[in-house]
């Protein structure tokens, strides 16, 4: 027992050592568990530290990007806009117009000139008082202070029109106004406006300007809208100029500040043909006669055949150019351009003329005419009643019989009358320089049937001027050729451009091939008038020769023809004199039985007058 209690206690010091180093082993265990653990946890506190220092920098540089983005974006992509934008704000622009050329008539008196204005603006950043300045803006150029308040009071704007192509002695009055008052940011620039000395008279033919906004400017600028002012813009307006200024706050023009001085180029003058003191006698002798004969209208033109020079144009209603408060429908128009019409007997000198270069008939070869004929079912005839009678082609001239110029015609074959209007030319425009003749894009003119398509009635009824319209133009320059060779010239307005010199050519064309029958025409026109229908033209002294005309006028509405009213006109010149004017008068729509021939010898009478026409021996 003794034994085993000292084995027991020789072997419990062992089992403490054992249990104590395990203990020790365990606790080192622990601690190596509790150092790993330990240490995790540092780590991941010093990377939560960590972070947290980085943050600020991310959040640094994400702002420092922005701020560089921003920068680029402003320096970089949208610089040159706002750079433009800060310009802009200190610039002054002024469109410069140039002077539109005068013009002149044939002896050099003015017709529509620019005079010198003034245009008033404002730089409304520099203008202390608005209602002050717009009042007396008011008291100098009129109307109220209202009309003027809005262009001085935006103070965001450097530049505002307040009157344009005023009055220069208007504006200088304004001007006095702003040195006595002291009136800061109102300015004043040299301009022109357009004017028209003779106002009604030549006022088709001139026509007139209207004042148009440039869309990128928004300046205003002159343009022709009607007659010779529009079909010669190009010529007349020029080329306008820029000025193109940065100024400083106080509205003074900085040094080296002048972005662009573009000097306007001023347009042309152009003379041209019409006389103003027959064109003034025109107007009066056609108002008066066409009223005379209670027309609803009328027109006349005076054409030198020898050159194609209008010396005159006139067409009811009037239009004045310096006063367009009221203008008339239909006023602006030259109605001897742009207006058709059935000519009449007119058109029996184109039959007579083909007649006589087909050797057809003589002047005193007979037909014999019956009081009518018919032809598809209709009945033609005289304008007056008549038997059955026998004639020469001068007395069915003479008398302007429908039924006798038909039956001549028929005799030399209508397709010789078709082909003779052709040459003449009374299918197409004349090629006068004024707006308005004939489709764009065509030379067509006029209403004539195919030759294809002719009945025997239309090829009657073309014979002596119905079923066919032409312009009175085309009929004066048929005429012209008559007393010139054969030879029609282009009708026209411009003659000279006196800047450079330059005077154009316009082509001419001999219409009449067989020119040996011309001189039996001219006088077969004369006999006309010294024993037909053209009496009332005749003048003391002169040899008269033309044709009158009584047509009918077709009705749109219903077809057919009216009744009771007609187209009336007479086309002549003084023939064998040192002249070859050409008259052609009209009136529209004249009850009964009248003629406008008075209208014309006052017209030529005139023209004698004044150009010393003198007949030849």
């Amino acid at each position: 027992m003794a034994s085993e209690h000292r084995d027991s206690e020789r072997r419990r010091p062992r089992a403490g050592r054992g249990q104590d180093g395990s203990a020790r082993r365990s606790a080192r265990s622990r601690a190596r568990k509790d150092g790993q653990g330990g240490g995790r946890f540092a780590a991941a506190a010093r990377v939560a530290d960590s972070n947290r220092a980085f943050l600020p920098v991310i959040l640094f540089a994400a702002l420092a990007a922005i701020v560089f983005l921003r920068l680029f974006f402003l320096q970089v992509v949208v610089a040159g806009e706002y750079s433009q934008d800060a310009q802009d704000a200190r610039l002054a622009t002024i469109n410069v117009e140039a002077r539109r050329g005068t013009i002149y008539d044939r002896n050099g008196n003015v017709l529509a000139i620019s005079v010198d204005a003034t245009t008033v603006y404002a730089n409304p950043s520099e203008v202390d008082n608005p209602s002050y300045a717009a009042q007396t803006v008011a008291e100098a150029m009129g109307g109220e202070a209202e009309d003027y308040l809005e262009a001085l009071s935006d103070a965001d704007l450097s530049f505002s029109y307040l009157v344009q192509k005023a009055d220069v002695e208007a504006a200088d009055k304004l001007k006095e106004l702003v040195e006595e008052r002291e009136i800061e940011g109102i300015y004043f620039l040299d301009d022109t406006r357009r004017e028209y000395p003779n106002g009604q008279v030549g006022g088709q033919v001139i026509g007139a300007c209207e004042i148009r906004v440039d869309e990128e400017s928004g300046t205003e600028y002159y343009a022709g809208i009607s007659g010779l002012e529009a079909y010669y813009d190009d010529v007349l307006s020029g080329t306008p100029g820029r000025y193109v200024a940065e100024r400083g706050k106080t509205g003074v023009p900085l040094p080296g500040g002048v972005h662009e001085d573009t000097p306007a180029v001023d347009g042309q003058d152009i003379v041209i043909s019409l006389d103003i003191t027959l064109q003034a006698s025109v107007e009066e002798s056609l108002a008066e006669g066409v009223e005379n004969i209670e027309g609803t209208g009328g027109n006349a033109v005076v054409m030198d055949g020898a050159t194609g020079e209008i010396y005159a144009a006139a067409s009811l209603p009037y239009f004045n150019p310096a006063d367009r408060s009221e203008v008339e429908e239909g006023a602006t128009q030259l109605k001897c351009v742009t207006d058709l019409l059935e000519p009449g007997s007119i058109f029996k000198t184109v039959s007579t003329l083909a007649l006589l270069e087909t050797g057809t008939m003589g002047p005193d070869d007979e037909l014999f005419c019956p009081a009518y004929i018919t032809a598809d079912g209709y009945t033609i005839s005289d304008a007056h009643d008549r038997g059955d009678e026998t004639m020469t082609l001068r007395e069915i001239l003479d008398k302007s019989s429908n039924v006798g110029i038909s039956l001549a015609v028929e005799q030399m074959g209508f397709e010789e009358l078709y082909n003779h209007i052709l040459a003449y030319g009374l299918h197409k425009d004349t090629g006068v320089d004024y707006p308005g003749e004939g489709e764009e894009g065509t030379d067509a003119l006029g209403y004539l049937v195919p030759f294809e398509d002719w009945s025997r009635v239309t090829a009657y009824n073309v014979s002596f001027g119905q079923g066919i319209s032409v312009t009175p133009l085309q009929m004066v320059r048929f005429y012209g050729a008559i007393n010139n060779d054969g030879v029609a010239c282009t009708p026209h307005f411009l003659i000279e451009k006196p800047q450079t010199g330059e005077k154009p050519e316009y082509a001419t064309e001999q219409i009449v091939q067989n020119t040996s029958v011309l001189p039996t025409m001219i006088d077969m026109l004369k006999t006309v008038v010294s024993d037909g229908t053209g009496t009332a033209a005749a003048i003391d002294g002169y040899e008269v020769a033309g044709k009158t005309s009584t047509a009918e006028i077709y009705d749109e509405e219903n077809g057919g023809y009216r009744e009771g009213v007609y187209n009336i006109c007479f086309t002549g010149f003084i023939a064998d004199s040192s002249s070859q004017l050409v008259c052609f008068v009209g009136a529209n729509e004249v009850p009964g039985d009248r003629v406008v021939t008075p209208v014309f010898k006052d017209i030529m009478t005139t023209a004698i007058d004044r150009f010393k026409i003198t007949p030849e021996q």
